[in-house]
């Protein structure tokens, strides 16, 4: 296990970094604007990064590995447990950093580029089914308001 462990918050604009030695002592507390971000992590020894899993979660695990860093993304729900205190940047930075370091907490697998695509048209698939479907299930839903019951093909609409 890598002596530096890292709590990192991403946002928008500014990140928050939250760092501990191998005894569990704050080493790290930073905020990083999203250009300088990769600049910061080039600098540091190898260490283990935990990332809330989250839209461009991945895009900053490609790139902190590139670097030589032991990235784990978390879920969202999984992290919130550890969070002290009122809700800010700061304080997930450092949640994220202890629940990194649990080992009953499972990680999100980072996903390649073409793992990503291929989710994107799954999605897009199930959301083009949903769209057919929810017209189907209101003409049913009024005729059996109706006391009538009737089935449709998913095609009969057209």
């Amino acid at each position: 296990m890598p002596n530096l462990t890292i709590g990192l918050d991403i946002a928008k604009n500014i990140f928050q970094v939250y760092g501990t030695n191998h005894r569990g002592v704050a080493t790290i507390k930073r905020k990083l604007r999203r250009n300088s971000v990769l600049k910061f992590f080039a600098t540091l020894e190898p260490a283990l990064i935990g990332i809330e899993a989250c839209h461009s979660a991945h895009y900053w695990a490609w790139e902190l590995i590139k670097l030589g860093h032991t990235v784990r993304l978390l879920p969202t729900q999984y992290v919130k447990p550890f969070v002290v205190g009122g809700k800010n940047d700061a304080n997930d930075a450092a949640a994220i950093c202890i629940a990194v370091t649990r080992p009953d907490i499972h990680a999100v697998p980072v996903k390649s580029a073409e793992q990503q695509s291929l989710q994107s048209l799954h999605r897009m698939r199930e959301g083009a089914i949903q769209e057919r479907t929810e017209p189907l299930n209101q003409i049913r839903s009024a005729a059996c308001f109706q006391k009538k019951a009737l089935y449709f093909r998913p095609g009969c609409l057209r």
